[in-house]
């Protein structure tokens, strides 16, 4: 099952060409490749998952089986214990050393102690019985148990595999981020202004569509606003990537995605022209992430939405 998995997850980027040179991959067919290994993905997450329930449920079947095993071998013991006890107290009798109250008028003791012993040896054989079958009933839930684990671990290979393929195509979009428009040949960046109807400049705007291609962007991006509040948005510099709607807390999922987009942001500061990025009420320049001062609401912490800042 695995090697079909792994098959399925081959992919062919291109050949090289002459001069020992690579073409760059097409990004369009990278794209592609990333939704369909997204959703092989996606199914072997509940592949596992469901796994990982049927392991638990053998668990604590194989963990009843081997407690009714134990309590039946206990049980199994006391009875032996008990035949031996008759048949001592058998011998016993022999040499006249048989307690009187075993004596009756109608029944001598051998005969009493012959009859318990008839009962407590049916009553063994039907110990011995249960007990062999709670100990088959506890082979197989161990058998079971460790069938699914070993489907668990197969499936969670391919889980890895899966997502160390997908790991390799992000890094191959990654080298295909866009330069922003305007820098110079010393890495510093001339000054734009807005145009278009979006009122935003181009690297801006490049920075825009570059994060649009490479993330599942949830809800809409906010850029210009005309409020004069200090910031990029007015002068057409910066983009909010919203999260969340209506000034709630974003859900966890959205708090990773958000997670990913400032660390890609980030990354390729250099490559796009970026500023500085703020989320959940932290700015990064570059350096490393600082806290921010409490400005009173989600929104305002930018909690819901990644911010980006350009040069």
């Amino acid at each position: 099952m695995t090697v079909s998995v792994i098959s399925a997850l081959t992919f062919t980027l291109g050949t090289v060409s002459t001069g020992n040179a690579a073409p760059k991959p097409d990004e369009s067919q990278l794209r592609a490749e990333l939704t369909t290994l997204n959703k092989k993905v996606d199914k072997l997450i509940e592949a596992y998952a469901a796994k990982r329930e049927s392991l638990k449920k053998a668990q604590d079947a194989e963990g009843t089986a081997k407690t009714d095993l134990r309590k039946a071998e206990e049980a199994y013991a006391e009875a032996e214990q008990r035949v031996d006890s008759i048949a001592q107290l058998s011998y016993q009798s022999n040499t006249g050393d048989l307690p009187s109250l075993l004596f009756s008028t109608d029944l001598s003791g051998a005969v009493i102690m012959e009859q318990f012993a008839a009962q407590e040896s049916a009553s063994l054989q039907g110990f011995a019985r249960s007990r062999d079958l709670r100990k088959q009933a506890a082979d197989r839930a161990s058998l079971l148990t460790k069938q699914i684990t070993e489907e668990a671990g197969a499936v969670e290979v391919q889980r890895k595999e899966a997502e160390k393929v997908i790991g390799d195509i992000e890094k191959k979009l990654d080298a295909l981020v866009p330069t922003g428009s305007g820098r110079r040949a010393d890495g510093t960046w001339s000054p734009q202004l807005p145009t278009g109807a979006d009122n935003i400049t181009d690297r801006t705007r490049i920075m825009r569509g570059a994060v649009q291609n490479r993330f599942p962007l949830p809800y809409e991006i906010g850029c210009y606003r005309a409020e004069n509040d200090g910031g990029e948005h007015p002068l057409g510099r910066a983009c909010d990537f919203m999260m969340s709607t209506g000034g709630s807390m974003p859900s966890a999922a959205h708090v990773a995605l958000g997670d990913e987009i400032a660390a890609w942001a980030i990354k390729n500061r250099a490559t796009l022209g970026v500023k500085y990025v703020i989320w959940r009420q932290r700015i990064n320049s570059g350096s490393g992430w600082s806290s921010m001062s409490d400005r009173g609401s989600v929104t305002a912490n930018h909690f819901d939405h990644v911010h980006i800042s350009m040069l």
